[in-house]
């Protein structure tokens, strides 16, 4: 088992609250697993949309609002594990081009909710590079605090799609759980993005 990853500068958390306090009004969509509970930690909001028992569907989710909400920033926070499940939206996400769309994989190497068992970013996977193949062309790998803040303006404000896996560590942390109640999170989303007459 690769061993590289606990002993990454940032802290995923960490991470989730510096995206999420970055701007304000940015639609944030999260993916199965980890990236929910980070964010859940960081001060769960009704501008998150949270997925539950959709591995692979964070990036088509985060796409489909981008392109229905045009003057919207959209972020989608996934992990690797997540990210491999859904690899080949990446390619519609690059036939698109939505200009207001964010991707980050929080990538800690490892599948979060089973185990901790390594994924193939620990090896010789590059999501990346994978993504720059599949189309999408302004990619990037953060591995440390300074790369964060120097990315933070393409990430929230940058001409999309925009695709960057931030490098966090692998460590044990506390379950942080949004609701499971999928109406309550689609209702509350709703309303805070089109106000009382969308529920």
């Amino acid at each position: 088992m690769s061993e590289r990853a606990e002993s990454f500068p940032l802290h995923r958390r960490e991470v989730a609250k510096t995206l999420l306090h970055a701007r304000d009004d940015m639609l944030i969509v999260t993916g199965l697993g980890s990236t929910n509970w980070d964010f859940t930690a960081a001060g769960d909001a009704p501008r998150i949309f949270p997925l539950w028992g959709a591995m692979g569907g964070a990036v088509p989710t985060g796409l489909g609002l981008a392109l229905a909400q045009p003057n919207k920033r959209v972020l989608v926070a996934t992990g690797d594990g997540e990210m491999l499940m859904g690899i080949g939206s990446l390619a519609t996400v690059a036939v698109q081009v939505p200009k207001n769309l964010a991707i980050c994989v929080f990538d800690n190497e490892r599948y979060g909710e089973t185990g901790m068992q390594t994924t193939h970013t620990a090896s010789v996977a590059d999501l990346a590079l994978t993504a720059q193949g599949l189309g999408i062309k302004d990619t990037g790998v953060i591995a440390d605090e300074d790369a964060l803040n120097a990315d933070l303006n393409a990430i929230t404000a940058g001409d999309g799609p925009v695709f960057r896996v931030i490098k966090v560590r692998a460590e044990p942390l506390d379950f942080v759980l949004p609701s499971k109640d999928g109406v309550h999170l689609k209702n509350r989303f709703r309303l805070d993005l089109l106000g009382s007459d969308a529920v």
